[in-house]
């Protein structure tokens, strides 16, 4: 039995209450309805009662969005802060080409989350969040509509590239070296490529505005290799590195 009663409480911690179930209880409530018969009547805790009745001015001001019928948490100034933050640091780690994974992002949220609890003055903590900020995966998906951010695939140029004109001018620059008369020692190729100094995952999170950019290719975190040599292999010339170049070198 005592089981039973352990099982019952927990699960009451653990269900959500929309705004307008808390709208309800506090025009009860505020009919003299005491807090020990709300906790009975809904099937939650006097502890979360409680806390609904604490802020019960800044979810009477909640509107809301067009569309949206339920709300299950209040999003506080302490929230849309930290967000704010967050979308600067995103934006910063972009510019600086490094790579944002849903993880990476979630602990950062939840530090700066933790930095501006500690400013907050105690009176507003309560009225900050029913619970401490989990940064779960559920408010990444809506942080990620809030903010415009987009999950994209890394590519190499290989990506890009037009496989069918390469294999169709094979023939085609054969054709041309024997009319030339030109032996495999004369004939070079030089290319560029990239050289990733660090292993980094093949997807990262970036702003929307950079998704939206014309020719679109994410930054990355590289540097560039022109590797030159004859179609005989006996001549390879020594690799050329260039580093991160502004304006681009080659």
């Amino acid at each position: 039995m005592d089981r039973k009663k352990v099982c019952k409480k927990s699960s009451a911690k653990k269900k959500m209450m929309s705004i307008e179930l808390k709208r309800e209880i506090i025009e009860k409530h505020e009919q003299d309805v005491r807090v020990v018969d709300l906790s009975r009547q809904y099937g939650r805790s006097t502890s979360m009662i409680c806390s609904v009745l604490k802020r019960k001015e800044s979810i009477k001001s909640v509107t809301p969005a067009k569309g949206l019928t339920i709300i299950s948490k209040l999003r506080t100034t302490l929230h849309e802060n930290m967000e704010k933050l967050l979308m600067v640091w995103v934006t910063e780690k972009q510019l600086q080409g490094d790579t944002l994974t849903q993880t990476i992002i979630c602990e950062k949220a939840r530090a700066i989350y933790g930095d501006l609890l500690q400013q907050t003055p105690q009176t507003s903590i309560d009225e900050a969040s029913e619970e401490s900020f989990k940064a779960s995966r559920g408010w990444f998906e809506n942080f990620k509509k809030r903010s415009g951010i987009h999950c994209v695939v890394r590519h190499g140029e290989a990506a890009s590239s037009d496989m069918k004109a390469a294999e169709d001018y094979i023939k085609t620059f054969s054709d041309l070296i024997k009319a030339q008369g030109y032996i495999s020692q004369q004939v070079f190729n030089c290319d560029e490529t990239g050289l990733f100094w660090k292993k980094m995952p093949n997807r990262t999170y970036i702003t929307a505005e950079e998704k939206m950019m014309p020719g679109h290719k994410p930054m990355k975190d590289r540097l560039t290799l022109a590797l030159c040599a004859n179609a005989s292999g006996d001549c390879k010339i020594k690799p050329l590195l260039v580093y991160h170049s502004k304006p681009q070198s080659i």
